[in-house]
């Protein structure tokens, strides 16, 4: 039982770091349709971000973090901005290459300015190392930080899409771009800022990460990216509560079966998760298949 209660911990500090991801892919499908392979690489950058703020402006970490997502705002603004919206007539096939291309400009630019090595985050505070023992089952302050802050985070995000104006807007064009233009509401600015919030919410995974793992790299965002996605596809993409549900699912997952033994094989039952949801039922644990005429 220990064991078990140890890896429900550890699943969910990681599966907080998926969630968080995961609802930047559901978030902007939910609006225009769009698979954001470069979303992982954003998630990256805030690490990035997070890392220059603590290590060489000597920043504490919450105020590190809190840059990490406006620069990581900012940047899914402009990426939204030069390379989709210009692509948005444009057929599916044409933005999801774009994505990619994006991916890729983002990895190795950072390369190029940052350096193909790991960097390695400064030390946490004190309060932040420590660990707690119950019974058998340790608990570190770092791994109630990012369930904290994690939770936080989504309840912040909800009652931004359930309570605010924008996001009004943003529900009224997912439901139809076009009936919301007519009332008033610009879908560009809309888009922007849904790519915005997405964009600070992997920025602010970034940090976490690199305080959890103590290590980033600039091709970090490629397989976290992936799985995110895949959380994001088990729950029901579009859905803000299935990323949620299916980040802690896939982080539980991986986890339960690392502890087992198979920590070589964690990564591929993750994608053959994906494949039996694509099968079994790819709207989603929470999705409504749709029938449409053709």
């Amino acid at each position: 039982m220990d064991q078990i209660l140890q890896q429900l911990i550890n699943g969910l500090s990681l599966g907080s770091i998926y969630a968080l991801i995961a609802l930047g892919y559901t978030m902007v499908y939910g609006i225009i349709q769009l698979i954001n392979f470069a979303h992982g690489d954003v998630y990256m950058v805030g690490a990035y971000v997070g890392y220059v703020c603590m290590a060489h402006f000597h920043l504490g970490f919450f105020t590190s973090l809190i840059v990490a997502m406006a620069v990581c705002a900012v940047l899914g603004m402009v990426i939204e901005r030069v390379a989709y919206k210009p692509l948005r007539n444009s057929t599916r096939i044409a933005v999801l290459i774009t994505a990619i291309g994006v991916s890729l400009l983002l990895e190795y630019t950072m390369m190029y300015f940052a350096g193909a090595e790991v960097r390695t985050y400064p030390p946490m505070p004190g309060f932040m190392s420590g660990s707690y023992h119950l019974g058998g089952v340790t608990v570190t302050a770092l791994q109630l930080m990012i369930i904290a802050i994690s939770v936080l985070l989504m309840v912040a995000l909800q009652f931004i899409v359930k309570r605010t104006r924008l996001g009004r807007a943003m529900r009224a064009v997912s439901q139809d771009a076009d009936a919301a233009r007519l009332m008033g509401i610009s879908v560009d600015n809309t888009i922007s800022f849904t790519f915005a919030l997405g964009s600070a919410l992997a920025g602010a995974a970034g940090v976490l990460v690199g305080v959890y793992y103590n290590s980033i790299n600039p091709l970090m965002g490629i397989l976290p990216g992936l799985k995110a996605f895949v959380a994001a596809v088990l729950g029901g993409i579009g859905l803000i509560p299935g990323a949620l549900i299916g980040g802690y699912l896939i982080g539980t997952m991986e986890v339960v079966v690392s502890g087992l033994g198979f920590s070589t094989y964690r990564d591929a039952a993750v994608f053959a998760i994906l494949i039996l949801v694509l099968i079994v039922k790819p709207s989603g644990l929470l999705g409504k298949n749709v029938r449409e005429k053709v």
